[in-house]
C-alpha cells in the first residue's frame, strides 16, 4: 500500500505557515495588473525543483506530469484559483523570485531565531564570510576577458575571479552568508555575487536583516571595513574583526579577540563546509548566469531553513541527518 504523504509534501505545507518579509516600501505599488498567481507559489516550485535536482522550467514541469500521486498532491498545491500557471508564467516568474529571496531568507531567519533561541545559553552573535562556489562550464582567463574574446560556448560570461586561502584562484561565484555563532546554525542573511566581488561591499545590506539583538558580528579581515564597523555602531553592534599585520598581535584586547575568532571559525566556516556538502556545491553550479546560480544558491539557503523549520516543529537534531532527511524528500 502506497503512503499518501511524503516529506516533500510536508517542507511544501511549511511554506505555508511562515511569515512574509516586511514591505519597506521601495518604490511603492506597482502599476498595472495584480499578479495572478501568489509568490508564496513560485516558492513551492523553487523547493520542488531543489530537492528533485532540476535546474530548468521544463524539467520542473516534466516532474509534475509524472502520473503519480505525490506529483498530483503536488500540482493541487501549486494551483491557485483553479488555475495551473502557463509555461511562460513559470518562465517569468521563476526568473524574477532571485531578487525576493534575501529578503525571504532574512525575514525566515530572524522568525527561526525567536522560535529556536540559539542564544539562549550564550552570546548574541553572528559570524559573516563568504565562501565561493565553482562556475559551471570552462573558465574565462584574463587574456580573454581582455580583449573580448569568448573562447568556449560553455564559459559563464557573467561569474569572476578570486582568489581564495584554501581554494585557490577560482572562477565563479561567492555566496555570502551570515549565521548564527550557536550550538544550532541558522543562516540569518544571504546573498551571492559574482566571485570578484569584494566581501564587504554586500556586508552592510546583509548586516540589516540580522536579528535586532544580535549585539557581535564577527569577520574577518576582509569585514575590518570602515563603512562595515560604522554600519554596525549605527546598529548598536559590536564589529570583531581579524586585523592586518604581523603577527602575533600584542595590543589591549587581542586575547579577547583571539576568542571570538575562534568562535566565527567555527561557525560559519563549518557551516559552509555542512552546507556544501548539502547541496553538493563542492563541484560546479548546476546553472549559468548571475539570476539562474542566485535562485540556486538563494534557494538552497531558503530550502536549509525551511527544514530547519521542519525538525524543529517535530523535534528532530538541527546538525545532524539534514542531508539525508532531503535526499529522502
Amino acid at each position: 500500500m502506497v503512503p499518501q504523504s511524503s516529506l516533500l509534501l510536508a517542507l511544501i505545507d511549511v511554506i505555508d505557515v511562515i511569515p512574509d518579509p516586511p514591505d519597506r516600501g521601495q518604490g511603492g505599488s506597482r502599476g498595472g495588473r495584480p499578479p495572478v498567481y501568489s509568490d508564496r507559489l513560485f516558492l513551492k516550485a523553487l523547493v520542488i525543483m531543489l530537492v528533485r535536482n532540476v535546474s530548468t522550467v521544463s524539467g520542473l514541469i516534466a516532474i509534475l506530469e509524472q502520473p503519480t500521486w505525490e506529483m498530483r498532491a503536488l500540482r493541487a498545491r501549486l494551483t491557485e484559483q483553479g488555475r495551473f500557471p502557463s509555461r511562460r508564467t513559470w518562465e517569468r516568474r521563476l526568473a524574477t523570485l532571485p531578487s525576493t529571496l534575501p529578503a525571504r531568507i532574512g525575514c525566515l531567519g530572524r522568525h527561526l531565531v525567536g522560535l529556536i533561541d540559539p542564544w539562549a545559553a550564550g552570546g548574541h552573535a553572528v559570524a559573516i564570510d563568504s565562501t565561493v562556489l565553482h562556475a559551471r562550464g570552462g573558465v574565462w582567463h584574463k587574456k580573454h576577458r581582455d580583449a573580448g574574446v569568448v573562447p568556449h560556448t560553455s564559459i559563464d560570461t557573467e561569474a569572476g575571479w578570486t582568489k581564495s586561502g584554501w581554494h585557490g584562484w577560482v572562477y565563479g561565484w561567492k555566496l555570502h552568508l551570515v549565521t548564527t555563532v550557536a550550538a544550532a546554525w541558522i543562516p540569518v542573511a544571504a546573498e551571492l555575487t559574482p566571485a570578484n566581488t569584494a566581501d564587504n561591499d554586500p556586508a552592510p545590506r546583509l548586516l540589516d536583516e540580522v536579528p535586532l539583538d544580535a549585539r557581535f558580528v564577527l569577520g574577518d579581515t576582509h569585514y575590518n571595513d570602515p563603512a562595515v564597523r560604522d554600519h554596525c555602531f549605527g546598529a548598536g553592534r559590536l564589529l570583531v574583526a581579524t586585523r592586518r599585520g604581523a603577527y602575533p598581535h600584542t595590543d589591549d584586547g587581542v586575547e579577547v579577540r583571539r576568542v571570538f575568532h575562534k568562535l566565527r571559525s567555527l561557525a560559519i566556516e563549518n557551516f559552509n563546509g555542512h552546507f556544501k556538502g548539502i547541496f553538493d556545491a563542492h563541484g560546479s553550479v548546476p546553472t549559468r548566469g548571475l539570476d539562474r546560480t542566485r535562485r540556486f544558491a538563494l534557494g538552497a539557503v531558503f530550502l536549509y531553513q525551511l527544514t530547519l523549520l521542519y525538525r524543529f516543529q517535530h523535534h528532530q537534531d538541527l546538525r545532524v541527518g539534514l542531508k539525508a532527511f532531503l535526499k529522502a524528500a
